[in-house]
């Protein structure tokens, strides 16, 4: 494996950010799903920051920006995108929405997007493909070189909880209230290289542990590892995979903000190192997280204490003020305290979009009216 590429972020500096969000169509007629990936190509014909690509089934579509130094240039690549595919689906009268899965969709309807590494996965892990029918924002983030970037890592590890939390946006799986706030992560639970990356700060040593994998014969590259966060060296960042896509882009960029202003919080304070009895409370954490959103316990891995997660978050956030200030993420901060004190996410406009509707699929279409910028 190579060493981080020069283009990463200067000790001090703004860590660069790139975002990723995988977005399904709001309808669940296999025509409608065919003409999804139909829309992806119609976008091809206007010139558009970032890009935009077929994802695992032909109900899925991924966008994403190019480098960013800011929440606000993130939200000004996502705009003319999400611009972009929605006029593209009016035209195929398809919906486009966001959220971590389609509140209705049956997994067996779903149709594997004819892609060489697509079918190959499909082979390989049988109906966990087309049950993947799911939908998170991956957030890159620059780092100074490549033992920076595991220590970026496992720093931000202990920030999982807050990023489901925050992002949390699939309550509903196949017409049924999951009782979780992200259900999404529970299918890449399933998968067998899931999980978190194994404790390593150099990058001498986690090479070793990527050879003695590849030897196996069980891993040919990092994207075979559906980690939480995962290392990106072609890119010279770390890629953090647990967020839903959020229900707008605009709350999908303050989470790249909030993440942004952790890694330079990160790199100029130093502020802890990260130990391997972090991940003694990992999975408690994350698992509530997933199962109870804003209204998790969190568990401190440096001392055990327990707390409110929102209080975690807050507290984190008064820490990170003047890095976030610095960043130009005050913005995107403030909209995230303001949730986060009123104990909302995602996953709760949905609940409380269905106990007044009592409809999924109007749900979904008023979801759909949010992520293409209309307030209800």
């Amino acid at each position: 494996m190579s060493h981080m590429p020069p283009q990463s972020a200067a000790r001090g500096a703004a860590p660069p950010l790139c975002a990723a969000t995988a977005v399904p169509a709001a309808l669940s007629a296999s025509s409608s799903m065919e003409g999804f990936s139909l829309a992806g190509r119609l976008m091809h014909k206007t010139p558009l920051p970032g890009s935009v690509v077929p994802e695992m089934t032909n109900s899925m579509i991924e966008i994403s920006t190019g480098i960013c130094h800011s929440a606000s240039e993130v939200l000004g690549q996502l705009t003319p995108i999400r611009d972009a595919l929605v006029q593209s689906a009016d035209k195929l009268h398809i919906a486009v929405v966001g959220g971590g899965t389609h509140p209705f969709q049956q997994w067996h309807e779903r149709r594997i997007y004819d892609k060489p590494r697509f079918r190959e996965l499909s082979e390989l892990y049988g109906y966990l493909s087309k049950q993947f029918t799911i939908f998170g924002q991956h957030v890159h983030i620059g780092c100074p070189d490549a033992n920076a970037a595991l220590l970026m890592l496992h720093r931000m590890s202990r920030y999982i909880p807050h990023f489901i939390a925050l992002s949390a946006s699939s309550p509903y799986v196949q017409g049924q209230d999951t009782a979780f706030d992200s259900a999404r992560l529970n299918s890449v639970f399933a998968f067998p290289l899931s999980g978190r990356a194994p404790f390593a700060l150099t990058w001498e040593d986690f090479t070793a542990y990527f050879d003695k994998m590849t030897r196996t014969g069980v891993v040919k590259s990092m994207k075979d590892f559906y980690w939480d966060i995962r290392p990106k060296p072609e890119f010279g960042t770390i890629e953090i995979r647990v967020f839903d896509t959020p229900l707008t882009i605009e709350r999908a960029a303050a989470l790249a903000g909030y993440v942004q202003s952790l890694g330079a919080w990160f790199l100029a304070d130093q502020p802890f190192m990260p130990e391997e009895d972090d991940y003694l409370v990992y999975t408690y954490n994350r698992f509530q997280a997933c199962r109870f959103g804003m209204d998790a316990v969190y568990v401190d891995p440096s001392t055990g204490d327990h707390m409110p997660l929102r209080e975690h978050i807050m507290m984190t956030m008064d820490k990170i003020a003047s890095h976030a200030a610095m960043q130009g993420a005050a913005n995107a901060m403030h909209m995230l305290r303001t949730e986060t004190e009123a104990g909302q996410n995602d996953a709760r406009w949905l609940r409380e979009r269905q106990r007044e509707e009592q409809l999924l699929a109007e749900v979904s279409r008023q979801a759909a009216q949010r992520f293409r910028g209309t307030r209800l």
